[in-house]
C-alpha cells in the first residue's frame, strides 16, 4: 500500500462534485434535523391549553420551553467530546434514540407540569446531539466551494421546515386532538432512525483521523468513484491531529481564543432572542389582538423566512469566508432593529410583515453562525466546537423564553418581550462584527484550519 499515490482528504472532499451520495446524506441530515426542529419548537404550541388547567404564571409558561433548551445545553455540551472520540455516526444514533423515546413518553405520560418538564429536559438531552452534530456531518462531507449553501440545505432547511410543521400541527390538529397530538406526530423519527443504521456512514474526515483506511476508501470511492482506482492503492494524508485531551483547552488555545469567546457571547445573544421571539409571539400576538390560529401561524412563518434569510446570507458567504462576521453583523442588528418597531406599531399586515422579517434576519443567521463555527475548527475538535458554541447559546435559550416571561409579569404587558429580543439582536450583531475589524490577522485567525 505504501507505493500508492498520496492524497490528502481535505482536498479530496473540497475538490469533489456534488454526487448522488452527497445528495442522498444531505437528505438524511435535513429529515434528522427537520425533527429536531419540530421538537425544539413545538412548546411555544402547547403553552396556550396548559396554562390554565394546570395555574402556570408568564414565567412558568415560559419554563415550558426552557426545560427542553437545559437538557439541550447539556447534550450539546457533552456530545462533541464522545463525538470526536468515538464518532459521528454513533453519536448521532444515540441522540435519535433518546429523542424518539422521550418524544413517546411525553405524548402518554406528561399529565403535569412538573412530569411535562422533566419529559422535556430528557428530551433536551437527545435534541442537544442532533444540531450540531448535523451541522458537523455536513461540514465534513461538503465540497468547499458550496459548503455553507450544501449546509443550508442539509441542516437549515430541515431545521426551519420542522418550525414550520411544528406550527401547522398546532394550528390545525391541536384544537381537535389536544396538544398531545404534537408529540405523537413526533414519533414519525422512529423509522428515519431505522434508515439512518442503515444507511449514514461515518464521516470521511473522522475515518482518515482515526487511521479507519479500508472504511474511508470504501467512502471516498463513492463520494468521488471518477478516482476510485487511485483510492484502492492510495495513502491518504491529513495535516491534522488526533482529538486533544482537553477539547475545551484547544477551543481556548491563542489560536482559537478570540473567535471562540466572540462565537459564544454572540450566540448566548442570539439564542435568547431567537428562543424568546419563538417561544412567545403566538402569545403575544394573540394578546395583540389577533386570532387563534393567526396567533400560531406567526410561529410557522418566522421559520419559513428564516430559511430564505439563512440561504441568501450563506450564499453571500460562500463569496468570501472572512467577510462573514460583517455579514452576521448586519443581518441581525437589521433584525433588531425591525423587532423593536412592533412596540410602536400594532396592525395585522404590519405584524405580519415584521415577524417575517425577523425570521429572514434573526434566526436565519444563527444557521450561518453555526456553519461558520463549523469551518473555524479542525476536525479533531470541530464537534466539541460547534457543540459548545450552540451549549452556551443554549444558556442565552434558556434565559429567552422565562426571563421574557418573568418580564411581562412584573410590566404587565408584552412590550418587554420587543425591548429584549430587539436590543439582544442588535448587540450580538455588533459582537461579531467585531471579528471583521480585526484585519489580515484577525480573518487569517478565523480561516478554516484545513
Amino acid at each position: 500500500m505504501s507505493s500508492g499515490a498520496e492524497v490528502d482528504i481535505h482536498e479530496e472532499l473540497a475538490g469533489a462534485a456534488v454526487t448522488p451520495l452527497h445528495k442522498t446524506l444531505g437528505v438524511l441530515i435535513t429529515l434528522i434535523t427537520l425533527f429536531d426542529g419540530y421538537d425544539t419548537f413545538n412548546p411555544a404550541y402547547v403553552i396556550q391549553y396548559v396554562k390554565q388547567p394546570w395555574g402556570l404564571s408568564p414565567s412558568q409558561a415560559g419554563f415550558l420551553v426552557s426545560s427542553g433548551l437545559i437538557g439541550f445545553l447539556f447534550g450539546a455540551m457533552g456530545h462533541g467530546m464522545v463525538a470526536d472520540r468515538y464518532g459521528r455516526r454513533k453519536t448521532l444514533l444515540a441522540g435519535l434514540w433518546i429523542v424518539n423515546v422521550l418524544t413517546l413518553l411525553t405524548a402518554m405520560f406528561a399529565t403535569t407540569y412538573a412530569s411535562f418538564c422533566g419529559f422535556r429536559f430528557l428530551t433536551g438531552l437527545g435534541l442537544g446531539v442532533l444540531l450540531p452534530l448535523g451541522t458537523t456531518y455536513i461540514n465534513e462531507l461538503a465540497p468547499q466551494r458550496v459548503s455553507n449553501s450544501f449546509s443550508l440545505w442539509g441542516v437549515t432547511f430541515g431545521w426551519s421546515l420542522g418550525g414550520v410543521v411544528a406550527g401547522l400541527v398546532g394550528v390545525f390538529l391541536t384544537p381537535t386532538y389536544g396538544w398531545q397530538i404534537l408529540y405523537f406526530v413526533g414519533t414519525m423519527s422512529i423509522p428515519l432512525t431505522l434508515a439512518v443504521h442503515a444507511v449514514l456512514p461515518e464521516s470521511p474526515k473522522f475515518l482518515a483521523a482515526r487511521g479507519r483506511l479500508e472504511e474511508l476508501r470504501a467512502l471516498m470511492s463513492r463520494l468521488r468513484p471518477e478516482r476510485r482506482a487511485v483510492y484502492a492503492t492510495a495513502v491518504f494524508r491529513t495535516t491534522e491531529r488526533t482529538a486533544p485531551k482537553n477539547t475545551i483547552a484547544a477551543l481556548l488555545a491563542p489560536r482559537y481564543r478570540r473567535v471562540s469567546l466572540t462565537i459564544w457571547v454572540t450566540a448566548f445573544l442570539t439564542l435568547f432572542a431567537i428562543f424568546g421571539l419563538v417561544g412567545w409571539i403566538p402569545s403575544v400576538m394573540i394578546q395583540r389582538g389577533e386570532s387563534f390560529a393567526s396567533g400560531f401561524s406567526y410561529g410557522a412563518l418566522m421559520q419559513a423566512t428564516s430559511f430564505i434569510g439563512g440561504l441568501t446570507l450563506a450564499t453571500l458567504a460562500d463569496h468570501g469566508f472572512a467577510a462573514t462576521p460583517r455579514l452576521l453583523g448586519a443581518w441581525w442588528i437589521i433584525g433588531g432593529i425591525a423587532v423593536g418597531t412592533l412596540l410602536f406599531v400594532n396592525s395585522h399586515a404590519f405584524n405580519f410583515a415584521i415577524v417575517a422579517i425577523a425570521g429572514f434576519f434573526v434566526i436565519g443567521a444563527q444557521h450561518v453562525l453555526n456553519n461558520f463555527t463549523a469551518n473555524s475548527y479542525e476536525t479533531g475538535f470541530r464537534a466539541s466546537g460547534v457543540g459548545m458554541e450552540l451549549g452556551v447559546g443554549r444558556v442565552g435559550g434558556i434565559l429567552g423564553p422565562y426571563v421574557i416571561g418573568l418580564l411581562q409579569q412584573v410590566t404587565g404587558g408584552p412590550a418587554a418581550v420587543f425591548w429584549a429580543i430587539g436590543g439582544s439582536a442588535i448587540i450580538a450583531g455588533l459582537v461579531i462584527g467585531s471579528l471583521s475589524m480585526q484585519g489580515k490577522s484577525a480573518q487569517a485567525s478565523v480561516a478554516p484550519a484545513e
